[in-house]
């Protein structure tokens, strides 16, 4: 009886000591050292890769952002989002596709209606946006409805409209767009892209200089 008592201690006081070893290195040490080396290395991306304007965390270049008015470039459509009334600026309460299929006649309306829209917005007193001109991602949503980047033909095609509210140059402003062109990541990797948060803060110090 005392032999089986004191095995029993025994295995529980083992159990015990490891669970609090495994509780130590896995739950405190091993979360620290991974977050030493993330903070150490990859401070911007630990961090949610913020982005700032004076000073001030403004978003995220990760997460696009809906609500700019015909003054700065726009983003991508967001028509898989759901509605929310708590964050109206991002959305993020919902967020997915339209999972409509290419024959879809919502789909097909709401894309007819979108490049309707988009050559009639950017269409200035000099510069006559053509339906042709129009790319995919302009009248499309990406598959989570948050894409931060559009195409450079979508940002090119926005220059004269931009710089008509803005009572800048268009070279001025073709020039913010070339230099806010990412290539391909690794040089192979997906396609060109354009940071539409980024653009827009880099518009508005241009503007503020003029």
């Amino acid at each position: 009886m005392n032999n089986s008592f004191a095995n029993t201690a025994r295995l529980l006081g083992a159990g015990l000591r490891a669970l609090l070893v495994l509780t130590l290195v896995t739950g405190v040490l091993y979360p620290l050292l991974i977050t030493g080396i993330a903070q150490g290395l990859f401070n911007d991306k630990a961090n949610g890769s913020e982005i700032t304007s004076e000073g001030k965390v403004v978003g995220s270049s990760l997460i696009g952002q809906q609500g700019y008015s015909l003054d700065y470039f726009q983003p991508r459509p967001a028509n898989g989002l759901g509605t929310n009334s708590i964050n109206t600026q991002y959305k993020l309460i919902l967020s997915g596709a339209t999972n409509l299929s290419a024959d879809d006649e919502k789909l097909i309306k709401s894309v007819e209606e979108a490049k309707a829209k988009v050559v009639k917005e950017n269409s200035t007193a000099g510069y006559r946006v053509e339906p042709s001109q129009v790319p995919a991602d302009a009248v499309t949503s990406s598959g989570s409805g948050l894409d931060p980047d559009i195409s450079p033909d979508y940002a090119d095609l926005q220059v004269h409209r931009v710089a008509a509210r803005n009572d800048l140059p268009v070279t001025q402003v073709d020039k913010l767009v070339e230099d806010h062109t990412e290539g391909r990541t690794l040089g192979f990797m997906g396609e060109p892209r354009v940071n539409v948060l980024e653009l827009n803060i880099a518009l508005e110090e241009l503007v503020a200089k003029s």
